[in-house]
């Protein structure tokens, strides 16, 4: 039997690890960001976790960028761009001159390359396709100048067209190349990559030959030398190092906005943010494998929901800070239906659910037990867990589905691992979040039928034909307030169909910093924009 250090241990040698690291290479050109998680890959034509794409954002660009405070697209990588009156053809005119972070030149043959490969076998992030599949080509102009022709009426295609992330056509294109397609990483944005710690860190350093250096509007962007990208998961831990210097920014969630950021230090040497934003707001929550015979009635995924007692989580871990997340899309969306309400705390109600559907304890072991293709099941499942700090949420759970005779297990598992059970779709249910995503709502990625294939967003086998029609439907009316009336009606049905225990919306943006750094304001409309922040 192996032997197992207690926690604070290996907490503790943690800390002295990194603080060893940290003396090394601290510098005043130095910043150190905590993005939460190691990615399972760097690999831009198989990674799809949002740790890699935390990376991805320094190194590669689209053709146009969002404005953070209009959200109006801006010059990147295409200076100027053109919409055909029937919104089929778009031409992007390539800014001249820029270079690939291995010098070779930036033409519209990558352009081109970087769509065509979304559809080939190599790519294996394949949740991208939906958003692209209205497209029909892309065609060279010439050098730089390029043009896209779509097939489809989609409300996003001059969205997707204008932000696809652009790849070296002359690197990945190379087969010889391969086996360092995640190793080497080649973009044209203002960061290159420059080294990766496993377990540790990634460590990024300022591109001198960035195009955004000599534009006049990008004038205040990008100006620190030297990114160190650290992965750690527990709050507790990057509290402790954001306090101690060794990370200089830290997201926070409301309990440890409010109970662990307290002391002298965070007067003297730390600043803690609390600002509101238009940024779309993601969710936690507990998906069932739809597949397992347990989770195939509606009713049994509405009586656990009902076990869920958001309100006393709000109050030892929320504080207020957030609200009930009702359905698929934030509650503050101009897609989230008024007519859906957060499903309540209540045992009663769930009891009365599970009897009616020929749940009983028939061998009085505690829990309840039901027939089920013909062999007797005991209403009892696992659920996977990659974040320790998810885990309280999950406790609560269980000890009231426990009173309920429902027999929950919870299974802290590694990233990478949960991962791989995500994809092959081995699990019985599992804790995870999504992004808020887009300021305008496209519900295929996560719940389309056709998302459900491979190792698609679609994971736990959601499929509602009345729901696809919908999706399918919104996606080709360009009129906004047309979406939303039948984008509202899809929140409505998924949310009655309990395909996953939702958690809650933020309210606001809470973050942690060193007073070594220097921004322009707490957020912008769209986002922090830490791409314009210093050290003072």
């Amino acid at each position: 039997m192996a032997f197992k250090a207690p926690h604070f241990v290996y907490l503790a040698l943690v800390l002295i690890l990194m603080s060893c690291n940290r003396q090394k290479e601290k510098s005043k050109d130095t910043v150190y960001f905590n993005i939460g998680g190691e990615p399972t890959t760097l690999n831009p034509m198989t990674a799809s976790d949002g740790y890699t794409s935390a990376v991805h954002s320094y190194l590669f660009e689209g053709l146009l960028d969002n404005d953070l405070d209009t959200y109006a697209w801006k010059p990147s990588l295409a200076t100027e761009w053109k919409i055909s009156p029937d919104k089929r053809i778009f031409d992007f005119k390539l800014r001249e001159g820029v270079k690939w972070h291995d010098g070779v030149e930036f033409t519209a043959e990558d352009v081109k390359y970087s769509y065509d490969v979304i559809f080939t076998d190599d790519f294996k992030a394949v949740q991208l396709r939906s958003f692209y599949e209205a497209v029909k080509e892309v065609q060279v102009i010439d050098k730089y100048n390029v043009r896209f022709i779509v097939k489809d009426d989609y409300f996003q295609n001059f969205d997707v067209c204008a932000g696809i992330r652009v790849l070296p056509k002359h690197f990945y294109s190379d087969l010889k190349n391969k086996p360092d397609f995640g190793k080497k990483l080649i973009g044209t944005g203002s960061y290159k990559f420059s080294k990766y710690d496993k377990g540790q860190k990634i460590v990024l350093t300022k591109n001198k030959d960035w195009w955004g250096n000599n534009v006049e509007t990008e004038k205040d962007s990008s100006l620190i030398s030297k990114i160190v990208l650290r992965f750690v998961a527990e709050e507790n831990v990057s509290l402790e190092l954001l306090k101690k210097g060794d990370i200089d920014f830290l997201s926070l969630r409301p309990d440890g906005f409010v109970k662990k950021t307290v002391g002298k230090i965070w007067d003297e040497k730390v600043v803690k943010v609390k600002t509101e934003n238009k940024t779309p707001k993601g969710f936690n929550f507990i998906g069932w494998n739809l597949k397992h015979p347990i989770f195939k009635s509606r009713e049994v995924r509405h009586a656990l929901g009902l076990l869920f007692n958001r309100p006393l989580m709000e109050d030892k871990f929320e504080y207020n800070l957030t609200e009930f997340a009702n359905g698929p899309v934030y509650v503050q969306s101009d897609y989230a239906s008024p007519n859906v309400k957060p499903v309540p705390f209540d045992p009663a109600l769930a009891s009365s659910l599970l009897q009616k559907e020929g749940w009983r304890d028939s061998d009085k072991d505690g829990f309840l037990d039901k027939t089920i293709n013909g062999k007797n099941t005991k209403l009892s499942f696992t659920i996977l867990e990659p974040n320790p700090d998810m885990v309280k949420y999950l406790t609560i759970y269980k000890e009231d589905a426990s009173k309920a005779g429902v027999e929950i297990n919870i299974k802290n598992i590694e990233w990478n691992s949960f991962v791989k059970l995500l994809d092959e779709k081995n699990f019985e249910a599992v804790r995870l979040a999504w992004g808020g995503g887009g300021v305008d709502w496209d519900p295929k990625q996560i719940w389309h039928t056709s998302s459900i294939a491979g190792a698609g967003s679609n994971f736990i086998s959601y499929s509602n034909p009345e729901v696809d029609r919908l999706i399918d439907e919104s996606r080709k009316i360009y009129d906004k307030e047309k979406r939303i009336v039948i984008l509202r009606r899809v929140h409505e049905m998924i949310s009655a169909d309990y395909p996953y225990i939702f958690f809650f919306n933020n309210k606001y943006t809470l973050y942690g910093h060193t007073k070594r750094i220097w921004k322009p304001k707490d957020t912008f409309v769209y986002g922090l924009g830490q791409q314009f922040w210093k050290i003072q």
